[in-house]
């Protein structure tokens, strides 16, 4: 492991940074004097630095480029290997003594932001370096034995060069494996590992990829269908290529990965689901809980904070409960697992129920926000070889320039034990004016570098979805009382996951413990909170944004009504929310009060 440059355990003894402008910092550097003194000077440099660092995460990381419509890197995977880490991070500590140098004083308030976001950014990655989540790729949510066929799924293919692009990651998909597999094996002699049981998930997955026909598999779906521009004889030429790489380098590879997993993997290990039985443990969860959430809490603050949270949204319920002739929870909750009309009989209707509340709340925009995303959106199912394991929806981002719409992805599997009582709330939460708004408005900004458009921070990004569905109800929606009890299920499921993440990651809960709190607090179906249990015990952290987000939206709501009194305006208050993208609480805050201070204008 490389140690750590001068200058960047001089950024990392800065535990109080959080709390202070950045320009104070900066301009404190003796390296300051070297910077370039003249304001537009010095707004130049910054953003050239700002262009420079993302065109590297895009060079460094070929799927993000995918993702946000650069083709460049549609031949690259990720190089998964410790070197390349280690070189990120040279690069990165680079960056870092270069911010440092540039004095913002004097610059636009959102370039200074913007400066503040990335050094913050730069600081979390080499904070978490002590950690070697390098060494961790891999879980039933994350890693390239799913990300390869969903980034496929993303590619352009409207030439023969994006087929060939295709081919040539094809061909590419055995370098990657042996990069991970790696990596996880030095994570095993580390004792950096997930639990067993989270690895049996991913077997699973690969496995199902693994034994897929070649012709049928995720992977051959470009070859599905051609645009008539490529001829006869090139699409001859692409089919067999692709075929051919797909037969003898892709699923050759999936099943070595496979037999690591089950050969050498899984055997070793851990048994325990708690991060805090890792090396450095309790140190990486504290971290993870500020990264998730841009905060200062403690474990057991954000516990208490679940558990008010889970008290409060019982007291809701239930006053619904009470209203449909029910005198207690558990009795109301088993009535609606057994009403037959409040479970799908298809997939089909399962996706309809996502796409009504979205097209009831289309036109309930313009009161709501003056900013609006150009990017449309579109509902889609769960791809078959991620079904089992995934949560009941996800939003995926579609491209800047609309050449791919934004989709919220429905998970049809199981759909029968799938009750319909929550998908308004989670319609609004992954689609408007929940993750797509945001996220596509954060993505059509102008004048704000690209790593800001395109970046995210889980408690904003998460908490907004949250705030969403809050809003569903402030403007008069969930009218069918299921629904509304739906809404609410959907928000102690919030707050239960305040208190089972820090449960097991913090206060030694085991995964029954996490399960049982979940049957005494809430209705989730099975099929969904056995998912959930797993996300929360293979994602440590990550859960905890959402809630947090939410209150913290809602604080500041409040906090502008009280103040400015008749002055304010939903409208304007949304716009002031999301008119910078995505940002730390802290940085939120700081902004929303400097709106209150001037007025609300």
């Amino acid at each position: 492991m490389r140690l750590l440059t001068p200058v960047l355990c001089a950024a990392l003894a800065l535990p109080a940074f959080n709390n202070f402008p950045l320009a104070a910092q900066i301009a404190a550097s003796p390296a300051a004097a070297a910077a370039p003194q003249d304001a537009a000077t010095r707004a130049r440099a910054l953003d050239k630095l700002f262009d420079e660092y993302w065109q590297y995460q895009l060079k460094v990381s070929p799927e993000t480029a995918t993702s946000v419509g650069d083709p460049r890197y549609n031949a690259l995977w990720t190089d998964y290997s410790a070197n390349a880490f280690h070189a990120a991070m040279a690069r990165e500590a680079d960056f870092i003594t270069r911010l440092g140098v540039i004095d913002t004083t004097g610059l636009p308030e959102q370039q200074r932001v913007s400066a503040e976001l990335l050094l913050r950014s730069l600081i979390d990655d080499q904070e978490a370096v002590r950690f070697k989540e390098w060494e961790n790729p891999v879980s039933q949510f994350n890693g390239p034995h799913t990300g390869i066929p969903q980034t496929i799924a993303q590619m352009p293919f409207g030439t023969v060069k994006d087929y060939d692009n295709y081919i040539a990651r094809l061909n590419a998909v055995p370098a990657v494996f042996a990069q991970v597999q790696e990596s996880m094996s030095s994570g095993i002699d580390d004792g950096r590992t997930q639990p067993a049981f989270i690895m049996q998930q991913v077997l699973k997955q690969v496995t199902t990829l693994a034994t897929a026909k070649p012709e049928t598999s995720p992977f051959a779906l470009p070859l599905t269908k051609f645009p008539a521009s490529i001829s006869v004889a090139e699409q001859k030429r692409i089919r067999t290529e692709a075929l051919a790489a797909i037969t003898d380098k892709v699923m050759p590879s999936y099943d070595r990965f496979g037999r690591f997993l089950k050969a050498q993997y899984i055997p070793k290990a851990r048994s325990t689901p708690g991060v805090s039985t890792m090396p450095d443990g309790a140190a990486y969860y504290a971290f993870l809980i500020r990264r998730s959430t841009t905060t200062n809490k403690t474990a057991d603050e954000i516990h208490q904070i679940g558990l008010a949270e889970v008290k409060r949204d019982e007291a809701e319920m239930l006053v619904i409960a009470k209203k449909m002739g029910f005198n207690d929870l558990k009795t109301f909750n088993a009535s609606i697992k057994a009403n037959p009309k409040l479970h799908a009989t298809s997939a089909q209707q399962m996706v309809d129920a996502y796409k009504a509340p979205i097209a009831q709340m289309q036109a309930k925009l313009p009161d709501l926000f003056g900013r609006l995303p150009k990017a449309k959106l579109e509902v889609a199912t769960v791809p078959a070889y991620m079904e089992k394991e995934q949560s009941q929806a996800y939003y995926e981002p579609g491209t800047a320039d609309g050449s791919r719409p934004g989709r919220v992805f429905v998970n049809t599997y199981n759909f029968a034990d799938r009750g319909l009582e929550g998908a308004e709330d989670i319609a609004y939460h992954e689609g408007i004016p929940g993750h797509h708004l945001q996220i596509a408005i954060g993505q059509e900004l102008q004048g704000f570098p690209e790593f800001r458009k395109n970046g995210g921070y889980t408690a904003f990004v998460e908490g907004w979805g949250l705030y969403a569905e809050h809003l569903g109800k402030d403007v008069g929606f969930f009218q069918d009382p299921y629904n509304d009890y739906g809404r609410l299920e959907a928000d102690i499921w919030r707050a239960i996951r305040l208190v089972v993440d820090t449960g097991v990651h913090s206060k030694g809960w085991t995964r029954q413990q996490m399960v049982d709190f979940f049957h005494e607090h809430s209705s989730v179906d099975e099929t969904n909170i056995q998912a959930e249990t797993d996300r929360y015990i293979a994602w440590p952290g990550q859960a905890l944004g959402y809630k947090m987000g939410q209150l913290k939206i809602l604080e500041l709501r409040d906090r502008a009504k009280a103040k400015l009194g008749p002055k304010f305006n939903l409208k304007t208050f949304h716009d002031e929310v999301l008119d910078s993208g995505a940002l730390p609480l802290d940085v939120l805050e700081r902004r929303v009060d400097a709106w209150i201070a001037a007025g609300g204008q």
